[in-house]
């Protein structure tokens, strides 16, 4: 059950067929990725990786990093991908609490990482770079090319996955074999992959979207990945051309669109486009079908889990949802009590696996937060409020802890922002909630114009707003932004905004 195994069973039978295609004309066909990915099984293994040792990862993207990944698979151990945006107080923890046996981090902090590592008993550091150079592309190119692959079971940890930890400590989310494997599975047959697709890969790979969606369906497949380092739009453009398949968050698409050169005539070759890990705009989705023809297939999924639902391939793919659950999930909209809740009504978004699986293994060395976390039937209360409608499509309203409680009545924040987004001369807004001596809390509107737009000021959206919201869901502040902080994967940072514009609890907001 080693996902590895899987993977390497439905590679093409020919061994030169591409795998990899980077930047500069390089290309590592799928021959050399299984050669490439043994000889860093063996270093793990000679370096005392062991199953179930963790391997932490702190590395920029490239073609090395995902063989390092496959190399831990198949070594047996348990893939721990950091962002390479994590600070030293960041890093400092996540070592701490994984206890790696080895810790891999870029060549420019290689001091930092020794000295991080010695202070959390990490026994072994080595480096890779952006290029892939480094001590440990050049020990793996020292092994021997051929490597039993380490057979696993299915409940046994592939890897671990730090949410961003926004409330609290940081919690790693640990997923199985068995998880990644159905996960892939499922998405490679309801996203419809086939014999020629090429994938254009511009997702980070410290995070599920990129290391186990996009690449996992491509690997799967027997797919060649455009692999490139980073999302950029003009470059996206020209590689599109190349491409039927393309994942990306929603702030790809809104800087595909800024492109002139974005036609119908330049995505001929595409056959499908997919958003995930932060809410697609109503706006940013018809203005894209307009532009190119094609509609933006909307997916819903998290680190705790994977993917859990997705927009059909074939059939409608409706604006504003994330579709229906995946084969062998099942997902339910409950009350606080955990009792389902029915179509329209606004709940708890709770998920479970095939035949009442968990969707995960829980979390990291947090057992009491685990059992928390999952109902007692065994669905995982996910911290997502939305609902269904009466077709059985499931809309994302926004996260339980934005939820803004203003005078004891909720105000769901999405409900708001939308209503913005549609005002002339507004690119988009988060609503938050900030302290009011009143109310408790008040809604709160932090706004980006659009640029060359005449955008109201706060006065005057609140006017526009008032024919549209209940009095009580209507801002009681606006603030004027030039970007809302976003982080890696595209998710707007409510947080950051909160604390940015926080009042003085002694006044209520002002516009």
């Amino acid at each position: 059950m080693n996902l590895y195994s899987l993977l390497e069973a439905r590679f093409p039978r020919e061994a030169e067929a591409p795998a990899l295609i980077l930047p500069g004309g390089r290309q590592l066909s799928y021959g050399a990725l299984a050669t490439a990915s043994a000889r860093y099984a063996a270093l793990l293994h000679e370096s005392g990786v062991r199953p179930g040792d963790r391997v932490a990862a702190q590395v920029e993207k490239s073609a090395e990093a995902l063989l390092l990944y496959l190399g831990c698979l198949r070594a047996g151990g348990v893939f721990l991908p950091l962002n390479p945006a994590y600070r030293r107080n960041e890093v400092e923890y996540f070592l701490g609490d994984a206890e790696p046996r080895l810790f891999v981090c870029d060549p420019a902090r290689m001091a930092e990482a020794q000295e991080l590592a010695w202070a959390a008993r990490v026994p072994l550091v080595h480096d890779l770079g952006a290029g892939g150079e480094g001590s440990l592309a050049a020990a793996a190119a020292r092994m021997p090319e051929d490597f039993d692959t380490v057979p696993r079971g299915a409940d046994d940890l592939a890897a671990i996955i730090y949410t961003s930890g926004t409330t609290g400590r940081s919690k790693g989310a640990m997923l199985a074999h068995g998880h990644l494997a159905d996960n892939a599975l499922a998405l490679h047959r309801c996203w419809g992959f086939r014999q020629g697709d090429v994938l254009l890969h511009m997702l980070p790979i410290f995070h599920v979207h990129g290391l186990f969606v996009a690449s996992h369906c491509a690997l799967a497949n027997g797919s060649p990945m455009l692999f490139e380092p980073k999302f950029d739009a003009a470059r996206a453009l020209r590689l599109l051309a190349r491409a039927t398949v393309f994942m990306g968050v929603p702030t790809y698409y809104t800087r595909l669109l800024q492109e002139p050169g974005l036609t119908r005539e330049a995505v001929a070759g595409a056959r499908l486009f997919i958003s995930g890990s932060a809410p697609l705009l109503p706006e940013t989705f018809a203005a894209f079908a307009e532009r190119t023809g094609h509609v933006i297939l909307e997916r819903y999924g998290m680190s705790e889990g994977g993917m859990f639902a997705s927009n059909p391939l074939e059939g409608e793919r409706r604006r504003g949802t994330v579709g229906f659950p995946l084969p062998g999930m099942e997902i339910r909209v409950a009350g606080a009590d955990d009792r389902p809740l029915p179509a329209g009504e606004i709940g708890q978004i709770q998920v479970r696996g095939r035949e009442g699986a968990p969707v995960f293994a829980g979390y990291w060395r947090m057992a009491e937060r685990t059992r928390q976390e999952f109902s007692a039937d065994g669905y995982f209360r996910t911290g997502d409020l939305g609902c269904f409608d009466a077709d059985g499509y499931l809309a994302i309203v926004g996260r339980g802890k934005d939820l803004v409680i203003s005078g004891g009545l909720n105000v769901y924040p999405k409900e708001v922002e939308e209503a913005i987004d549609a005002l002339p001369g507004v690119a988009e807004s988060a609503v938050i909630g900030l302290p009011h001596p009143d109310l408790g809390e008040a809604v709160a509107a932090v706004v980006v114009r659009r640029p060359g737009s005449a955008a109201p000021d706060a006065a005057g959206l609140i006017a526009a707003l008032r024919p549209r919201l209940a009095g009580f869901k209507l801002p009681k502040a606006v603030f004027f932004v030039e970007e809302l902080p976003r982080n890696a994967m595209g998710k707007v940072q409510k947080n950051q905004l909160r604390q940015r514009f926080a009042l003085d609890g002694a006044e209520p907001p002002r516009s």
